[in-house]
C-alpha cells in the first residue's frame, strides 16, 4: 500500500515524505474523517508530527485532487479518499456518521438544473440527512414522530 500511496503522490508532483504517507494511511482506513481525528491517527505512527503539519498535509493532497474535503452544513471539514467520482453523501443529524451514496443517475453531473443560469455545471452536490441505524433505532417513538412531521 506505502509504494501505491507514493505513486499517487508522484503522479501529482508532490514529494513523498512521512507525514504524507501517514495522512493517507489514516484515511486509507477512516473515511469521512475530521482534521482532529486524521491527527490522532497520525500521531500513532509519527508522535511528533505538529498540527500545522498534518493541516498542510490535507491542504496539499486536497488541491492536488488526492483527497476530497467535505463539510456538511453545520459541521466541521471531513477529508475521504474517495475522489473521481461524482457520489454523494448520507450524515445521520444526531450523531454525525457519514456514509457514501453512489450517484443515483447518470455521469456526472448526475443531476440537471432546472434552469443553470448561463452556468457550466460540472459537478452537483446531494447531502442526504435523516438517523443513521442506530440513532433510529434508540430514538423515542415521540422523537420519531416529530422528525417525520417535517416531511409531510
Amino acid at each position: 500500500m506505502t509504494a501505491d500511496f507514493e505513486s499517487r503522490l508522484r503522479a501529482v508532483s508532490l514529494r513523498v515524505t512521512r507525514p504524507r504517507l501517514a495522512v493517507l494511511h489514516a484515511l486509507d482506513g477512516h473515511p469521512h474523517v475530521d482534521t482532529d481525528t486524521v491527527l490522532a491517527l497520525v500521531r500513532a505512527d509519527l508522535p511528533t508530527v505538529s498540527h500545522q503539519a498534518v493541516y498542510d498535509v490535507l491542504r496539499a493532497l486536497t488541491d492536488t485532487g488526492l483527497v476530497r474535503r467535505i463539510q456538511p452544513a453545520g459541521a466541521t471539514a471531513r477529508y475521504e479518499m474517495r475522489v473521481g467520482d461524482n457520489h454523494h453523501h448520507v450524515v445521520c443529524r444526531s450523531c454525525g456518521a457519514i456514509a457514501d451514496v453512489d450517484c443515483a443517475t447518470g455521469e456526472a453531473p448526475c443531476l440537471t438544473a432546472s434552469d443553470d443560469h448561463g452556468f457550466v455545471v460540472d459537478e452537483a452536490e446531494v447531502v442526504y440527512w435523516g438517523a443513521c441505524p442506530t440513532c433510529a433505532s434508540t430514538a423515542s417513538p415521540e422523537t420519531n414522530r416529530h422528525s417525520s412531521e417535517g416531511n409531510e
